[in-house]
């Protein structure tokens, strides 16, 4: 990589690390690009060659966590498969979500941080665009599952929402107020339920 390549991309990367500090400490509406830039050692301006404004920001960010929190999910799906043997389109699903449930109630700030900011426009922003060269395309991969499946899929798009939907915001509640029950409690259930909405969307 040519020097002023990787200077690009070490800026580009301190404005996103810093951003995501303030994000997590003050919030998205509460941090300006100014204090982003100040505290990432850049000049106002060179933060909009990256980015367009803080909300794009918060969107790059939203990619590259759940990039990552599924890349570890797929990665340990991928070694089970190998140790194991292969596993029903469902099982596979519900071992992803568990893996990634419990990443994000080791890691809480990075859960409150998605949730406050994620929207279904967002996500699916995520799932086609990755902001980084390590980065997932998670498109790919859940289509990849889906063929791999000797269950068709009807309206996998439609699935894929519910189950964010569901998941998400039964986990957020049980993981940081253990409202209506603890996550442990929870994930027999929240898991059936699950496998419930994979069920309608299995084409006879």
């Amino acid at each position: 990589m040519k020097k002023i390549d990787l200077n690009k991309q070490l800026k580009r990367t301190s404005i996103l690390n810093t951003a995501y500090k303030l994000f997590i400490e003050k919030g998205v509406n509460k941090t300006s690009i100014a204090e982003i830039s100040q505290a990432a050692g850049v000049a106002k301006g060179t933060f909009y060659l990256y980015f367009r404004d803080k909300y794009d920001i918060r969107n790059k960010l939203i990619s590259h966590e759940s990039s990552q929190l599924f890349t570890a999910a797929k990665q340990a799906l991928d070694k089970k498969l190998v140790n194991d043997g292969p596993m029903p389109f469902e099982d596979m699903i519900i071992f992803m979500i568990n893996n990634i449930i419990d990443e994000l109630n080791r890691n809480q700030s990075l859960l409150t941080f998605i949730s406050k900011n994620l929207s279904w426009g967002v996500f699916k922003n995520a799932l086609t665009a990755s902001p980084s060269s390590d980065d997932v395309d998670f498109t790919q991969v859940f289509n990849e599952m889906i063929k791999a499946s000797d269950k068709p899929i009807k309206d996998p798009e439609l699935m894929i929402f519910l189950i964010i939907e569901l998941v998400s915001s039964t986990s957020y509640s049980a993981i940081l107020y253990k409202e209506p029950v603890d996550i442990e409690t929870l994930k027999p259930h929240l898991y059936n339920s699950v496998r419930s909405i994979i069920d309608q969307h299995l084409e006879l």
